[in-house]
């Protein structure tokens, strides 16, 4: 495969997987348009072609799937255990209780900014 080939195909890889993280269907027209507004240019059979191959199959699964080949995965370390009237370990355990809730704030703001850019990109698509 060529350079350009190279490019085209992964400009297409790149407009289907910005399709599905905003939680966009991957169609043709779709990639088509995302290449077009990022001012890239791609044989017209590239998104025909990633848009049939993606119709219809989750690409979780096919993200997931693609280290699958990597061997067997790491345990685990075990979790520390807590001990009845140890100070550290509740500090411990109120920290982690406040990391989580700081990550969960963090995780509803991130949610906020990808529904609020796929209404950017559904309007842009849709227009």
């Amino acid at each position: 495969m060529t350079d350009a080939a190279e490019k085209e195909e992964l400009a297409c890889s790149y407009a289907a997987l910005l399709l599905h993280d905003e939680g966009i269907p991957v169609t043709a027209d779709k990639i088509s348009a995302i290449l077009k507004a990022a001012n890239v240019k791609v044989q017209p059979f590239w998104p025909a072609l990633f848009g049939k191959a993606l119709a219809n199959r989750n690409l979780d699964d096919i993200i997931m799937s693609a280290g699958a080949g990597a061997g067997p995965a790491v345990a685990a370390a075990p979790a520390e255990e807590k001990k009845k009237g140890d100070k550290k370990g509740e500090k411990k355990e109120e920290k982690k209780e406040e990391k989580k809730k700081e990550e969960k704030k963090e995780k509803e703001k991130e949610t906020k900014k990808k529904k609020k850019k796929k209404n950017n990109i559904d309007n842009y698509v849709n227009n």
